[in-house]
């Protein structure tokens, strides 16, 4: 066991002292040097502390209002909300939900890999089925400490580092990631435009953002949440806002993405066997003889129903895929993705204007670690 808790520390440190290049104080911009279990920023002005087990904390206590409602409440919820994941109906239906997500990936290797609101890594688990095998290396960002804590325990390969942040306020260098993935957060974020504008900005030209979201553009799925997220203790109707298409495609246009796929998933079946973390009598699901089988049928009855011509845009989930243009010469992605910074918080008196320079523009510190360098 204490082997095992080394073995694990040696790990994280490998993993954070390689990405270390690319992470940035979120605040001014710079890049961060090691000082023992801290991050500090080039200036000194700024310092992060590096918890156990090695999840670096760039947000103990959020710019924004409603993501300190969302950590508050993660970070409460999260042994409950792992346990709800493993129920044998959730988990058949959401092998469905994979499927469409898998779908839209294709066959592409992901590369480098961004998962934002992460959760205990969704993105990560589900990309070990690609036929591309898994992602040559990624980060996971959440705002719930204790979330980051059942991801790290997931994937202890130092390939992966989770890191407590906003992910309006990403501490990370500009153009790192080949994809981003964001599964179940975007609805947990009310500015979307900053959200989005972070996305551009982290993505390499080329690079494309996936996510799979709860959507309200049927009338009746609008009519349903606004009555389960009123009477849910679990819910708050001012902080979890699923996601409209026409809004949804302003947004990420205006961020300078291409959206390239929409598609809707989940209908009646998903309130039924999907809602176990808001609605307490699913869980007794789990006992009914033959769940596993009557759940793959629903399953198959819900995608042949949002497969209808005129239920095509009904479903209760989205799969979205959006795409960062190719890198042009009559404008640079870092020049374009600077026009965006001006909408983050704004910079308190006498501190730099952030500058997210990508990982080998700026001089790097040196990086005083506790493992051996990341390769």
């Amino acid at each position: 066991m204490a082997q095992a808790a080394i073995d694990q520390d040696a790990h994280t440190d490998r993993a954070l002292d390689g990405v270390l290049p690319s992470l940035r104080c979120p605040v001014s911009g710079q890049p961060l040097r090691r000082e023992g279990s801290t991050l500090v920023s080039l200036d000194g002005r700024h310092r992060y502390t590096i918890a156990d087990p090695g999840i670096p904390l760039f947000a103990v206590r959020p710019h924004l209002q409603a993501s300190r409602i969302q950590q508050a409440h993660y970070d409460h919820i999260a042994p409950e909300y792992v346990r709800n994941l493993v129920l044998p109906h959730t988990r058949i239906y959401a092998a469905y939900l994979d499927e469409v997500l898998l779908d839209a990936i294709g066959a592409d290797p992901p590369g480098f890999v961004g998962e934002l609101c992460c959760g205990r890594g969704e993105a990560f688990h589900l990309l070990r089925t690609l036929a591309a095998g898994v992602p040559a290396g990624g980060i996971g960002l959440d705002i719930s400490q204790a979330m980051l804590k059942a991801a790290s325990g997931e994937f202890p390969r130092e390939e992966f580092l989770f890191i407590q942040a906003d992910a309006t306020m990403l501490p990370l260098a500009d153009e790192i990631f080949d994809t981003v993935f964001m599964l179940g957060g975007i609805h947990h974020v009310n500015d979307r435009d900053r959200l989005f504008a972070e996305i551009y900005r982290v993505l390499k030209p080329g690079g494309r953002f996936y996510f799979r979201e709860p959507v309200n553009d049927f009338f009746l799925w609008r009519w349903l949440r606004s009555v389960v997220y009123r009477l849910s203790p679990t819910l708050d109707a001012e902080t979890e806002r699923p996601l409209r298409h026409h809004q949804t495609t302003a947004q990420l246009t205006r961020a300078g993405l291409e959206v390239i796929h929409w598609r809707t998933c989940g209908f009646l079946a998903y309130c039924i066997v999907m809602n176990s973390d808001v609605l307490l009598v699913n869980r007794l699901l789990r006992l009914l003889p033959g769940i596993r089988r009557i759940t793959r049928a629903a399953a198959r009855i819900d995608d042949w129903a949002v497969g209808l011509p005129f239920l095509r845009n009904a479903g209760l989930q989205v799969v979205g895929v959006a795409r960062k243009p190719p890198a042009t010469s009559s404008e640079s992605p870092r020049i374009r993705s600077s026009r965006y910074r001006s909408i983050r918080p704004p910079i308190p008196a006498g501190v730099q204007r952030p500058h997210f320079g990508d990982a080998s523009e700026l001089e790097q510190p040196e990086i005083s670690a506790t493992g051996p360098s990341g390769a």
